[in-house]
């Protein structure tokens, strides 16, 4: 199947709402149902794709793109995908962290679209994160790392990923934070460390809280990507939106645009 990677680098905190409440978080953000990280639903990366056509091109391009009522367009948008997730270290600015599974799957996708990558089969322990440089210990969170020195490993890794980025100064940093761990431990960050800000109403009279609410967020630096498929007889359309936004790469996705969220700069991978 012919088709392009668009890869995503958040540039400010991401609010993709429609998960489920739970606990004190009022409004947390989509996640996948099985594993539990955040994901940016298909249909809505597909609405704000959509929308920049029609604002940067007209009506006509965005219809024949991405279909209207009573037709489809010439092409699909997958779910954006988690695969670099910034976590906190007491030891450095921050890590680029993933795991083993991430990686199998961001192979695997690409595969569909005929984009050939490569990296090589790891195998992680629970107590220890694999790390381009020399580091006896990780600290993310609140855990602690037995650090595994596998420089070829994480420049090979890191290669792979390189063609996401846009920014060239997050492109040179790229290998020095990557810390692959284990799919457990992943998992735990993925569901329990993403920043959570409170927010409130202030009444208009007394100026005091009327409307306390919690709200999760996917953190800046965050990168994922989605898949941009081809259908049949349409290969020329693909061209048109990789032109659009080489030229205006930056997607607002999600809740909260007014206080500057959800925005995320793009980059058109063949």
């Amino acid at each position: 199947m012919k088709g392009l990677l668009l890869g995503m680098l958040a540039e400010t905190s991401i609010h993709p709402g429609m998960g489920q409440a739970q606990s004190v978080i009022d409004l947390p953000v989509a996640r996948e149902a099985t594993t539990g990280y955040p994901m940016i639903p298909g249909s809505s990366l597909k609405g704000v794709l959509r929308d920049k056509v029609r604002e940067e091109k007209g009506k006509e391009l965005a219809e024949v793109l991405f279909g209207k009522s009573e037709s489809i367009g010439g092409m699909g948008v997958t779910d954006a995908r988690l695969l670099l997730l910034p976590v906190r270290s007491l030891s450095r600015h921050y890590q680029w962290v993933t795991c083993p599974y991430l990686l199998e799957r961001f192979v695997r996708d690409t595969s569909l679209i005929d984009y050939s990558i490569s990296i090589d089969d790891i195998s992680v322990e629970s107590g220890e994160a694999i790390v381009g440089q020399e580091d006896n210990s990780i600290f993310l969170e609140e855990f602690s790392f037995l650090g595994n020195h596998q420089p070829d490993f994480i420049n090979q890794l890191a290669e792979c990923i390189l063609p996401l980025i846009r920014h060239e100064s997050v492109r040179k940093r790229l290998s020095r934070q990557l810390v692959v761990i284990s799919d457990e431990k992943f998992g735990h960050m993925a569901r329990y460390s993403l920043p959570v800000q409170a927010r409130n109403v202030l009444d208009d009279v007394t100026k005091t809280s009327k409307n306390l609410w919690y709200e999760e967020t996917i953190p800046p630096d965050t990168v994922m990507y989605s898949l941009l498929l081809e259908r049949p007889g349409k290969e020329e359309l693909l061209a048109d939106l990789k032109t659009l936004l080489e030229a205006k790469p930056y997607l607002q996705v999600g809740g909260n645009e007014t206080i500057g969220q959800g925005w995320f700069i793009t980059t058109m991978v063949e």
